[in-house]
């Protein structure tokens, strides 16, 4: 399988859906996050944008989203994210497991991706995703085996203020299992605007003096099914 070439083709397809701004519909505003939905054309289900303002630059920002590094000590939705694969310096297979959420309704899934990030002109970075099969893990019996469609992050300077950065987000996920449409359509948009928060969050825990002696960046612990 061509990793590389899945990874460069998503890529080409979130700057697409980055460009595209008909026929999204806003459901949900708070803290100043919008998500908008419009229907998806890989699957019967959405595809979800999300928009914020983060306060950091174009660039560490992205290289703060791409690093699986610290990924799960500020992504409180997730219960580990590990590269088991390298490509290149800017490709990797990931293997992720979530936590489950909707009050334990939606119980963990576990994903195995293929992560690029592309650097634009102005400073703009898209950290695509795109769900392969990858013979290394294969879907075991302890999770249900969810399905990324082309997902992404752009990250672009603020015009009117570069130090910041606006992040649109892009994910059309398929859960798989057997959980109702209307159970997913009613826990995403608070999903995706809490990642938006912790990704502050984990900014500023990052940004902060040494000296304060306050890092809060534990994630929670995983609900039983």
């Amino acid at each position: 399988m061509d990793y590389k070439a899945i990874a460069q083709q998503t890529a080409q397809e979130v700057f697409g859906y980055s460009q595209d701004t008909s026929g999204w519909k806003v459901i949900k505003n708070s803290k100043k996050v919008t998500v908008s939905i419009k229907a998806s054309k890989r699957f019967v289900g959405n595809v979800y944008r999300v928009e914020g303002i983060i306060p950091e630059s174009s660039i560490k920002l992205s290289d703060f989203l791409y690093q699986p590094g610290d990924r799960v000590t500020w992504d409180k939705s997730l219960k580990s994210y590990n590269v088991v694969h390298n490509i290149d310096s800017g490709t990797f297979i990931c293997h992720t497991i979530t936590q489950s959420f909707a009050m334990g309704s939606i119980s963990p899934r576990d994903f195995v991706d293929v992560v690029y990030i592309k650097y634009y002109e102005g400073n703009v970075a898209i950290i695509s995703s795109k769900s392969v099969d990858f013979p290394g893990y294969p879907p075991s019996s302890e999770y249900i085996r969810g399905y990324n469609h082309p997902c992404g992050y752009v990250c672009s300077p603020l015009k009117e203020n570069p130090a910041c950065s606006k992040l649109v987000m892009f994910v059309q996920t398929e859960m798989k299992g057997k959980l109702p449409p209307s159970v997913i359509e009613k826990t995403m948009p608070s999903n995706l605007i809490n990642f938006v928060l912790n990704a502050k969050d984990g900014l500023r825990t990052r940004k902060a003096p040494a000296e304060s002696g306050n890092h809060n960046g534990h994630s929670s612990s995983p609900k039983k099914k």
